[in-house]
């Protein structure tokens, strides 16, 4: 006789298979009664690697870095009750930088709701506009046709995966009994069938679009292009700018800081002098705002403001943009630059290379004559010491400040951030989803931030993940003396909150390996260290925070007066 755990695990079976036919392959689980039979489901599908975590929040994270390095959707799955709940910070992340996510959370039937039942809250719509799609499915066996379920599959991974992508919410209600019976097991191979087609494209420029910003282009000389946050390849952005001759201001979160950008740009944006005589005609943003005061500054001020903005992001905080254009920033690019004149040296380029160059030998010069560490250092010497082929994951706050500002062009090198909505929360977790994609894995980040997530290291450090975490250790929120906060009397009890824990005491407890530096140049040889030895990896940096205040400011004016007596390469 069927019992109503058998006929769970069935349906379950049933929407997993839909799920694997239409392209995913991973889950993260977290351990509950109510969900064992998507847990079971998803744990004997042989198309299905299944990623198990104590926490929920941290298990989100994980998927949300693994979606990230993949691009693909992702499954998270939880018990009902504040399991659900957990997943908030993560589907929050997601949805402002559009990762497809699977949410699966398991709920008591609609008998057992608004009676007190133990662990049961509503979940209708928990995640509110945070999730593009949410239904609430039938119990198995009030439905019975296998077609219901592969549906829900089918419109689950296209309500995740179509543009924008983002989060996705299947709420999964169950009956007692929960453990199936014996004979109720299913490890078969699934079914052969087509497999449905990948995440929707992003919208095609329309012609009329291609020939107003070609026009555009072409009608200015003193013209900027600034590339903010992008999720897929934007290359020919660099034809743009070198055809019209205008400087690219790139973001290493765009993929295109690389050659042929600016090494110094936020120097020369955060240096009054020079920013305020080149304001210019036109600035064309590609992607999201951007991250730093002085970037969001040179775009608020630029006479004219187009947005490129393929992930419908709405990236103009200063409600300045006279044009947004909502278009795939690749297609829209190479348009482009098969339309435009080369322009050729201007002046006007000229003059932001000299200037260019300048900023940057003042701050390498500086900078490497310190060998206490310094934050911005830190960032340079990691991003430009790490093999191609490597991500780079690196943390809100001041890191990935200090990355925006320091970090010279190169190629082979992928940059991500947790910059939907810069969070710290989870970030330990999201790096060790994009371990899981298999790159190899890097990350920068502050001693608060592995705090905050110290659960998620604690759990996955011992599974079989590679990944180094580079941790500077300024004793608390550095960034907090960066900011209006600095001047309160209460700075150190309620904003920098020093912590004074021993990193390599929760390093071993964790099992992960531990060095700690004192030295600016031990960073990349340390680095290097810990990628040889396999596993979960922390380098300690330790950072005088107020001399890192002190030595940022040192920065900035060095280049301004370097900028000001025009010092030439």
């Amino acid at each position: 006789m069927t019992s109503e755990a058998d006929t769970a695990l069935a349906c379950m079976w049933v929407l997993v298979d839909e799920l694997v036919r239409g392209g995913m392959s991973d889950a993260c689980v977290s351990p509950g009664s109510r969900s064992t039979p998507i847990a079971l489901a998803l744990s004997r599908h042989p198309g299905v690697r299944v990623h198990v975590h104590l926490d929920e929040r941290a298990s989100a994270f994980f998927a949300l870095g693994l979606s990230k390095a993949t691009g693909r959707v992702v499954a998270v799955a939880c018990t009902s009750g504040t399991a659900a709940a957990n997943f908030l910070p993560a589907v929050v992340e997601a949805s402002m930088s559009r990762v497809p996510l699977l949410l699966l959370t398991a709920d008591r039937p609609p008998e057992l709701r608004g009676v007190g039942a133990n662990q049961t809250i509503d979940q209708l719509e928990l995640y509110g506009k945070h999730a593009k799609w949410f239904v609430d499915a039938a119990v198995p066996g009030d439905r019975a046709a296998e077609e219901t379920w592969r549906s829900l599959g089918r419109l689950a991974l296209d309500a995740a995966g179509s543009h924008p992508p983002g989060p996705a919410h299947l709420n999964l209600p169950f009956r007692e009994p929960l453990v199936p019976s014996e004979n109720s097991v299913r490890r078969a191979a699934p079914e052969v069938g087509a497999v449905m087609p990948g995440p929707s494209p992003a919208l095609e420029p329309t012609a009329d679009e291609i020939d107003a910003l070609v026009e555009a282009v072409e009608a200015t000389a003193r013209g900027v292009i600034v590339a903010g946050s992008l999720r897929e390849d934007a290359s020919a952005v660099l034809d743009v700018a070198r055809r019209a001759g205008w400087p690219l201001v790139a973001e290493p979160m765009s993929g295109l800081r690389v050659p042929g950008a600016l090494t110094g740009g936020q120097f020369l944006l955060a240096t009054e002098a020079f920013a305020g005589s080149h304001a210019p005609d036109i600035a064309v943003q590609f992607g999201a705002a951007p991250t730093s005061r002085a970037g969001l500054a040179l775009v608020a001020n630029a006479k004219r403001l187009v947005i490129v903005d393929p992930d419908w992001l709405v990236a103009d905080p200063a409600r300045h943009a006279s044009w947004t254009i909502e278009a795939d920033a690749g297609t829209l690019a190479n348009a482009v630059a098969a339309r435009i004149g080369e322009r050729g040296g201007t002046e006007w380029l000229r003059e932001w290379l000299e200037a260019d160059t300048t900023a940057r030998r003042a701050v390498d010069g500086l900078v490497d004559s310190w060998e206490e560490p310094f934050e911005g250092r830190m960032a340079r010497d990691l991003a430009a010491s790490l093999p191609d082929g490597s991500t780079l994951v690196v943390g809100s706050s001041m890191p990935v400040r200090d990355l925006d500002v320091y970090m010279v062009p190169r190629t082979g090198l992928r940059v991500l951030a947790n910059r939907g909505a810069s969070g710290i929360d989870g970030f330990v977790s999201t790096v060790l989803g994009v371990a899981a994609s298999g790159a190899p894995t890097y990350a920068l980040m502050g001693d608060l931030t592995l705090l905050h997530d110290v659960g998620g290291l604690m759990w996955s450090a011992r599974h079989g993940l590679d990944a180094v975490l580079v941790v500077v250790n300024n004793g608390g929120g550095g960034v907090f003396s960066f900011l209006a906060q600095r001047e309160v009397p209460e700075l150190e009890e309620l904003f920098t909150t020093p912590h004074g824990r021993d990193l390599a005491k929760v390093c071993e407890a964790a099992g992960a390996g531990h060095q700690r530096i004192e030295r600016a140049s031990d960073l990349v040889p340390a680095v290097g260290r810990a990628a040889a030895s396999g596993g979960v990896r922390i380098v300690e940096v330790v950072v005088d925070r107020e001399l890192n205040v002190t030595r940022h400011a040192g920065v900035n004016a060095a280049v301004a007066t370097a900028l000001a007596h025009g010092v030439r390469s």
